[in-house]
């Protein structure tokens, strides 16, 4: 790896022996299947392939709330799937999903198999599926929309751009630590003058658009995605997303969400697998350890 005060691009790219960085071992330029796997499939209509990043939190969270409302639907297996050891590139995971990224839902309740990946159209899947955290105004709608989309466009720089350079990559770049957390920065302050006078993200009522900005900007907001990045980017200051941020905190669908396909923190928190409701009041290690 060159020195970034050396670097002068070739003329054409070609890929490093050695990327490094935290996911040196999984990042190559090209797509499909290293290895062939299928994926396994549990008891309920709804397969969810995932881990708990805030991408895959999204959807467990989504699915725990459409079950607090009676949802029986919306009963799911969660399977965990393991990018740091290559498992979204099994032949079974890519057919879920072409991109390889999780999280990756099936859904087994209609005449075939339908596979659903990306995780904001995972949320409006189940959204109008279900009938709930969509709005039915067209105003509130759009709203909601719009910021569903907000967050597919600008959380990259938070976790690609700030989270990369600040914790993972192997060499500390001024120049793209100063470029992304200013951006974020940016970004928090939308959120924080939007959530000034609005409660949740479309106006009045919870929505996917709260469900899939809170891994992310909550997360940030709350100290849990960057160790260290809290103080730095001063995020206290953002009051008014500190506020929204504990709001969804609270929720026990939220609290659930995040249990689920977790591998990380304190072992009473880590769910690895989910496959019935009562899977959350069994914390023995077989039950968190599950593969």
């Amino acid at each position: 790896m060159t020195d970034s005060s050396d670097y002068t691009p070739p003329e054409i790219w070609q890929s490093p022996s050695d990327s490094g960085g935290t996911f040196a071992s999984i990042n190559r330029p090209t797509a499909g299947a290293t290895h062939d796997k299928e994926l396994p499939v549990g008891k309920h209509p709804l397969q969810l392939y995932s881990l708990a990043t805030p991408n895959g939190v999204k959807v467990a969270l989504m699915l725990e709330e459409l079950l607090a409302l009676g949802h029986s639907g919306a009963e799911y297996d969660a399977w965990l799937i393991r990018i740091g050891e290559g498992d979204q590139f099994s032949s079974g995971f890519v057919s879920a999903n072409p991109n390889s990224k999780i999280p990756a839902l099936v859904d087994h309740s209609g005449a075939k198999p339908q596979r659903v990946f990306e995780s904001g159209a995972i949320l409006m899947y189940l959204a109008e599926k279900f009938g709930e955290f969509l709005p039915t105004d067209p105003a509130e709608r759009t709203a909601c929309l719009s910021w569903l989309f907000w967050q597919m466009g600008s959380a990259p720089y938070l976790g690609g751009g700030f989270g990369h350079f600040y914790s993972y990559a192997p060499t500390k770049i001024e120049y793209c630590i100063d470029r992304f957390s200013m951006e974020t920065k940016r970004q928090l302050d939308v959120l924080d003058q939007h959530l000034a006078t609005n409660e949740w993200m479309s106006g009045g009522h919870y929505s996917i658009a709260d469900i899939a900005i809170w891994p992310w900007y909550g997360g940030l907001c709350l100290d849990r995605l960057y160790p260290g990045s809290a103080t730095f980017l001063q995020v206290a200051d953002y009051t008014h997303v500190q506020r929204w941020a504990k709001a969804i905190d609270t929720r026990p669908a939220a609290v659930r969400g995040r249990m689920v396909n977790k591998t990380s923190g304190e072992p009473a928190t880590q769910l690895h697998e989910r496959h019935d409701a009562s899977d959350f009041d069994t914390k023995t290690e077989d039950k968190r350890q599950a593969t």
